[in-house]
């Protein structure tokens, strides 16, 4: 006896029957908003994604698949959606399927191919860093097309000084934290990595390094590749286990958003599933845990500063107010309102490498509010948030620049102790 489509289709999509197209995720979709197609909405998509699933389109439909590939899996339809739709698992799903028969462009497949081990990271991640030193990385930046755009990613990630130091106090009364090292965080963004050890520390945690750690597998799963993410989510788990800490910290939302789903991820693994739970309960964006912790109060640091929320960060863990305690937390900071902070900036892994045209066109509008801000720094909690904003900001000739929030207390606190103030 056949089984129904429809029935079909809610096996292999939990939660599409949820899905009433009543309209409220439409103007959420970034995808949507550019390019005013219905194909392109979340709606849209999960029409698409129960006809592939009850084979009443053909995983060979190149125009169907299309509308698919356009997503951004930013999750802004999951805030809008008021029946619970769980489209960023839905979407994942449905990439997994069609992954076997459908591979991946070139260099998406090197890409993954390279984050996945670990000696091929450190490899990518010290030739970048020597492009960025070198200047080539600038010198190329101005280039057309997504050359010069991803040249110009990588410029945005230099730092024309580094942080002075400063020694927080010794913490542990809040618990012990073990921190995630990250891919990019700690290629790219090492700055930011250390100053995430210094605040954690300084807000009464006791900062410790899970050896063993490995991507979190967010850029696997989220291109279809969900074998290689489970893989690098075990390990993971073993990692952060042996740590024997009680928190697990990140500072990048793309990986705290992964990492905090790695119980859907492994669900049926009976051997790992309750083991991934248990770890993603311990995980914790590094606002969280100041925000818990206060945070202490830091020194005036003169800037003026617009937020721009990470759309894993708001919509994939639901996290809007620590992070804004962090830049609070800043003696007479001057937060301006950014519009449209909730909208996503076109970043979204690796999508802007791979769909470049429709992520210039997302990334548009950000920039113009960033602009209209008349802000000096545009503070977001995620690696590829930072390069693709700024990378923006520099080719448009802007002078405003993307920094980490952590950067921010960090570079609060470091004044703070340098002119002998106390906690």
């Amino acid at each position: 006896m056949s089984v129904p489509a429809s029935e079909a289709a809610k096996r292999l999509l939990p939660g599409a029957e949820l899905c009433v197209h009543c309209g409220f995720c439409l103007q959420a979709c970034p995808t949507y908003l550019a390019l005013d197609d219905e194909n392109d909405s979340p709606r849209g998509r999960i029409v698409l994604m129960k006809a592939l699933a009850d084979g009443s389109i053909s995983t060979t439909d190149t125009a169907a698949l299309e509308h698919l590939d356009r997503c951004l899996g930013c999750r802004a339809c999951e805030t809008a959606c008021p029946s619970g739709v769980p489209y960023g698992q839905m979407l994942e799903s449905t990439r997994e399927r069609l992954a076997p028969e459908r591979p991946l462009p070139l260099i998406a497949r090197t890409i993954l191919w390279t984050f996945a081990r670990q000696w091929s990271l450190l490899v990518a991640m010290a030739g970048a860093r020597l492009l960025r030193a070198t200047g080539i990385a600038k010198l190329l930046s101005n280039l057309p097309g997504s050359a010069g755009f991803g040249m110009a990613m990588l410029h945005s990630t230099r730092r024309s000084a580094h942080p002075q130091p400063w020694t927080p106090r010794v913490g542990g009364e809040r618990g012990t934290v073990a921190t995630l090292d990250g891919c990019v965080m700690e290629g790219l963004f090492s700055d930011v990595n250390r100053a995430t050890e210094r605040t954690l520390s300084e807000n009464g945690y006791r900062v410790q390094h899970a050896s063993g750690q490995r991507c979190c597998g967010a850029l696997h799963a989220h291109a279809g590749d969900a074998t290689t993410a489970r893989e690098l989510a075990r390990t993971n788990i073993v990692a952060f286990e042996q740590s024997g800490a009680e928190f697990v910290a990140v500072n990048s939302a793309g990986c705290g958003s992964m990492l905090k789903e790695y119980g859907h991820l492994l669900q049926d693994d009976a051997a790992w599933r309750d083991r991934a739970v248990a770890f993603s309960a311990k995980v914790r964006d590094v606002s969280e845990l100041l925000a818990v912790a206060g945070p202490l109060q830091g020194a005036a640091i003169g800037k003026r500063v617009t937020y721009d929320a990470p759309c894993h960060l708001m919509h994939g863990q639901r996290i809007l107010n620590p992070p804004l305690a962090v830049l609070g937390a800043i003696e007479g900071l001057h937060l301006v309102p950014l519009n449209d902070c909730e909208q996503c900036c076109g970043s979204a892994g690796i999508y802007n490498l791979i769909e470049p045209d429709v992520s210039d066109r997302v990334l548009a509008p950000k920039l113009a509010n960033i602009e209209a801000t008349h802000a000096q720094i545009v503070a977001t909690g995620n690696p590829g948030c930072l390069m693709q904003i700024g990378a923006g900001l520099a080719r448009s000739g802007s002078d405003i620049v993307a920094r980490h929030p952590i950067e921010l207390l960090d570079a609060s606190y470091g004044r703070r102790a340098r002119n002998g103030q106390p906690t």
